[in-house]
Order: C-alpha cells, then structure tokens, then sequence
C-alpha cells in the first residue's frame, strides 16, 4: 500500500504540471488563431465588385475573401483545439508516470520511517539511484538512523550497567540478611557484623544514586548558578576530603595551584575538582603520586591533574569518560560505581569548558581541564 502522503504529492505534481501544459497551450492556440487572421486581413483587397472565376463560377472578391478568412480561422481552432487536448493528455500521462520515478526514493524513505521501531533501527534507506535533493534526503535519514541507534544502544549499555551496579549492593543485604536470620544461634555479635555489611551495601547504594541522579541533572543541561569561583579554592576542599586515604596509602602528592577564576555553579566546580582528586587517589598504586596545577590565563583558567597508575592503552582513555568505566575496565573496580568522569564531563562542557585526557608514561593518567575566564565566560555562553 502506497503511502497516502505521497500519492496526494503525485496528484498534485501531476495537476500542477497539466495545469501549466493546458495555460501555455490555450496561450499559443490563441496567438495562433490571431496570427492567421491577421495574415488574411494582410492579403489585398480587389476593387468592389471584382468577380474571381473559383471553379467555373464567378464569385464576388470580397465574399471570397470573408470565406477564406474564416474557413482558416475555423481550421486552426479545429486542428489547434486537437492538438491542445493531445498535448494536454501527453503532459498529464508524462507527469503521471515520471513523477512516480521520481518520487519512488520518496515512498522508500517514507516505507523506511513507517517501519522503524526502538527494536529495527537497524534498517536503512541505503543508496538511491537519485542523484538530487531527495537522495540527500535519504542520507541525511540514514544520518539520523545512526545517532539515533547509537543513543539507544548508549542507553541500554547505561541502563544495564546501573541495574548491575544497584543489583550487587541489594544482593549483598539479601544475602546478609537470609544467613543472618536463619542462623538459630546467631548472636549480638552476629546481627552487629550483619548491621555493618548492610550498612556498608546501602551507603554504597546511596552513592550510586546519588550519583546517578547529579549525572542525569548536569548532563546536557544548562547552568543555574553562575558566579566567580576560584579553582585553587575547590582543588583545596577536594584535597582536604581524600588527604587521609592519600596519607594512609603513602602517595606522594604536589600541589601547585595559584588562583585561577572562572564563572559557574560551586557546587558542579567543586564536584569537578573532587572527582579528579578522589580518581587519583583511588585508582592510584600504595607509594604512587600526584600532581594537581591550576593555571590562570587571558582566556582560560585550567585545572591538571596527573597521576600514578597502572599502564593504559591510549586508543581506551577515551572509555574512561563513559558511564561505568573503571581505567578500561567495566564494573570491576574495587570501590566507585564508575560514573566520576562521567559526571567530570558533563559538568565541564555545562560550563562551556574542555577537557582532555592522556595515559601518563609508565602507567597512570593526566586530564587537563579548561574552564573560561571571568571575561570570557559571557562569550562562552555561561
């Protein structure tokens, strides 16, 4: 079944053009009709009462003449009149045909677009032997088909991780919990050890939606918040929140950080800072280092942060930045649900900043963000 978009087009293609076919034709049926009267006007008239010999018969000039004039006018508007109505049907047939051709790329695209669900995105328009403005149509279509399935598989991935990482804590205090309270003999002992693990499971829950939750308000979102926040001021609270795990770890830690000023919400700037800092220390190796440096410039103030690690591949570091990455690694952390550089991103480009990121030689990682300058930041947007 044809779709009833593209049929109505076609009709109207068709209409159009026959219309136009029918306007030029009566137009040249009327120059013609006037051009032949004016070529018999133009032939000399004889002298009143001039007799012309027409077959053996005697026949008045001017009567003649008057005959002559109309039988030529009668037979261009006979002849043109035919000629109209077969050039008329010609043009209807001709559009009829060739605008289904042309059209055809047209139904493929609309036949694609009706069958398309969240489980066909898979399909495609594919080439057309059009060369026009419908064939960039078409890939500006399958274009589409492609982000759009990227998106989805992205989200699944997403929903799949998330439902994996909520799963393990909940499984931890089921299973606590069913041990526990079959376990006859089990003492005050018992139940406090059980109290901690599930403690332990729904703090890290906690975290896990938390972070969800701030990931799901800063992505792709816009800021509320906007005043002059000084870098070196949030790298300090970072600092200040994972100094005794870094002490306690032995890491050696250098902290070069003037004043640099940028413009944006405290809250995402300080969590920028905290995810770095927690990211260093956290999947650092015991006696490893840390560098943190910001920098103040004309047009952007940056934040550096590098650390020691285990050795990266450098065509992986740019998986890092996905929900639920862990150093190249999926949902095989020790600690962290995976989502800090995730979250690291979407706060820096909310801020119309960049980011980037490098394995460090000899094993470890280096993110280089850049935020704009309290004078640029109005260009920038924020």
């Amino acid at each position: 079944m044809r779709p009833s978009g593209a049929r109505s087009l076609r009709v109207r293609v068709t209409v159009l053009a026959t219309v136009l076919v029918a306007a030029a034709g009566l137009l040249l049926l009327w120059l013609a009709w006037t051009l032949v009267g004016d070529a018999v006007d133009a032939v000399p008239h004889l002298p009143p009462g001039t007799l012309v010999r027409v077959d053996g018969v005697d026949v008045d000039a001017s009567t003649l003449a008057q005959h002559l004039r109309q039988h030529a006018v009668n037979r261009v508007l006979v002849f043109g009149s035919l000629a109209f109505c077969f050039v008329v049907a010609a043009a209807a047939i001709l559009a009829w045909t060739f605008t289904s051709r042309v059209l055809r790329p047209l139904r493929e695209i609309t036949g694609t677009a009706r069958r398309l669900s969240v489980e066909s995105l898979g399909e495609r328009i594919g080439e057309i032997r059009a060369r026009d403005e419908l064939a960039e149509l078409a890939r500006t279509f399958d274009d589409m088909l492609d982000r759009l399935q990227a998106a989805f598989d992205a989200q699944r991935h997403f929903v799949a991780n998330a439902s994996h990482e909520l799963r393990t804590p909940l499984s931890v205090i089921r299973t606590e919990l069913d041990v526990t309270l079959s376990d006859e003999h089990a003492d005050e002992a018992e139940f406090r050890r059980m109290a901690g693990v599930v403690l332990d499971a729904t703090d890290r829950a906690g975290r896990m939606v938390n972070s969800l939750l701030l990931l799901a308000r800063t992505d792709g979102a816009g800021l509320v918040v906007r005043e002059p926040v000084d870098l070196a001021t949030v790298v300090a609270r970072a600092w200040a929140a994972v100094r005794a795990e870094a002490e306690h770890r032995g890491l050696r830690v250098t902290l070069d950080t003037p004043a640099a000023l940028t413009v944006g919400d405290p809250a995402l700037l300080e969590r920028i800072a905290g995810n770095l800092v927690e990211n260093a220390v956290r999947h650092n190796v015991d006696g490893g280092w840390i560098e943190v440096a910001t920098e103040a410039g004309a047009q952007w103030s940056t934040l550096r942060v590098r650390s020691s690690g285990g050795l990266l591949d450098p065509a992986a570091v740019p998986e890092l930045f996905e929900p639920f990455r862990r150093a190249g690694v999926a949902r095989t952390a020790r600690s962290g649900a995976g989502l800090g550089l995730s979250i690291v991103r979407a706060a820096v480009q909310a801020h119309s900043g960049t980011i980037a990121a490098e394995p460090v030689v000899g094993g470890g990682l280096a993110i280089t963000i850049r935020l704009p300058a309290p004078e640029h930041s109005g260009a920038a947007g924020l």
